[in-house]
């Protein structure tokens, strides 16, 4: 359906709508050291629960008493915060287990249920595990959370003596769990596998190869409820000495990782990343200030629930004779200028400027029985501006796959001093930029936000606006 906009002049103009089809970048996340973070401890591997969040610590039972294995090392215990506020947090609860005081719990994963744990400690529990010397490889436990204690603690079918499974992460359908070994045969030093549950057991353990693994380590698996992968490792290329990674696994295959951004990732080891359910907010651990600590991140670049939709711009008019148009037997010829450097005949014409401007358009009319002339008999100034809106250049149509370049170089806020351009693509990733690159995995439809805002003036709030625009995916032909 066409849109039009009429003018009302002895000459009528009517708009006729047509559609179409690297300096460093700011952050974006912000982190912030958890209060429950201790000094001169380690806490590490946070679980999001309701109301709160678990995680692991090797704190001391008191001031002057440590947590000691039989090899005198410090040992991982449970704990559970819960959030009172947006800043402030309860004190820790210790979860127990038959296991606790001498053997690491630890880090830890919950089932679908939210009372199924599943978590790392030592294989041997026996008298040989009380020899200082004796290896003591770590598997994967499973129990049952009533309060603050784990019951019914259970051996995971995979855990060996002879190499380490650890670090579980189980997906929120409850059908697959990913953990780290170094079990043989693997693509390096710690690999990242997963199994399957068939008929209520788990299949024998996969390991998804060089995509994923490297000849370096990889651990840390957390698997996210959209079905993307976060893991940490030392491979080279990344920012630091242990780095977050992201997949996907799509028809089958995985995506090649990709390395999240600074400050998430820091020229320290930074590990065991998990995300809420929107990726907008989460936890990892890092020991960029010495110890091992939980730091939350908070993505800068928001998902609005009120956004306009993108408007195409349109140069093209109808211009009309009124006169002519009520006497359509007078003997005239009406010749149209556009103040561009074009013409057209006709008492109703029409046209398409390439672009905005001021434009001169005048009629001049020719009787064709006396051939007598009336120039610019008719004129009007045509002012043409795009519409005050952020635009986003994007194609309508592209393939799973397919890099996409979108820029927001069309945008016209007039007296706007834009300072940022923020992206949110739909599928829970996001950019920052005047021009970004943009990869879809999966067939759909996308409804891509960019917001820009406004440096602030000083006293005044900044002003940001916000257009959204829809993109269809398609399979690969």
């Amino acid at each position: 359906m066409v849109k039009r906009q009429t003018k009302i002049l002895s000459i009528v103009l009517g708009l006729l709508v047509v559609t179409s089809a690297a300096a460093q970048q700011p952050s974006l996340y912000s982190v912030r050291k958890m209060p429950f973070s201790t000094n001169f401890n380690s806490e590490i591997s946070p679980v999001i629960v309701d109301g709160g969040v678990v995680f692991c610590s090797d704190k001391r039972f008191s001031g002057i008493k440590d947590r000691t294995a039989y090899n005198g090392k410090r040992v991982y215990s449970i704990y559970k915060v819960e959030r009172i506020d947006t800043s402030e947090w309860r004190a820790g609860k210790e979860v127990k287990s038959e296991r606790s005081r001498k053997f690491n719990s630890g880090p830890l994963c919950f089932g679908p249920d939210g009372r199924t744990v599943y978590f790392t400690s030592e294989v041997e529990t026996g008298k040989q595990a009380r020899n200082r010397k004796f290896k003591n490889y770590s598997g994967i436990f499973i129990g049952e959370l009533s309060g603050t204690e784990l019951t019914g603690v259970r051996p995971f079918k995979y855990n060996n003596p002879g190499y380490d499974v650890g670090q579980p992460s189980v997906s929120s359908d409850g059908k697959y769990i990913y953990f780290a070994s170094n079990m043989p045969g693997g693509q390096g030093g710690t690999d990242l596998y997963y199994c399957e549950l068939i008929n209520n057991e788990w299949s024998a353990p996969v390991n998804p190869g060089p995509v994923i693994n490297s000849s370096s380590n990889e651990n840390y698996p957390s698997i996210h409820p959209a079905g993307k992968l976060y893991f940490s490792s030392n491979r080279s290329g990344g920012t630091g000495r242990l780095d977050v990674y992201s997949t996907l696994r799509y028809e089958g295959k995985w995506e090649k990782p990709v390395l999240m951004p600074e400050p998430i990732n820091s020229t320290s080891d930074d590990f065991a990343f998990v995300a809420e359910t929107g990726q907008q907010r989460g936890y990892f651990a890092s020991n960029r200030e010495n110890d091992d600590d939980i730091y939350s991140f908070s993505s800068l670049i928001r998902r609005m629930d009120v956004c306009d939709t993108l408007q195409e711009n349109s140069y093209c008019y109808r211009f009309m004779e009124e006169n002519a148009v009520k006497l359509d037997t007078t003997p005239f010829r009406y010749e149209w200028k556009f103040g561009d450097g074009t013409k057209a005949v006709g008492p109703v014409v029409e046209h398409c400027y390439e672009k905005p401007g001021a434009y001169l358009v005048q009629l001049d009319v020719v009787n064709l029985i006396t051939k007598e002339v009336l120039y610019n008999e008719k004129s009007d100034s045509l002012i043409i501006t795009d519409i005050e809106q952020p635009y986003i250049t994007a194609p309508e149509v592209a393939n799973a796959g397919q890099v996409l370049r979108l820029n927001a170089d069309k945008t016209y806020l007039p007296g706007w001093n834009i300072s940022q351009y923020y992206w949110n693509f739909g599928d829970e990733t996001i950019q920052i930029g005047k021009e970004v690159d943009k990869a879809y995995l999966k067939p759909g439809t996308y409804n891509i936000q960019m917001i820009v805002t406004e440096e602030a003036l000083p006293g005044m709030e900044p002003r940001e606006k916000c257009i959204c625009k829809n993109i269809t995916i398609t399979r690969q032909p």
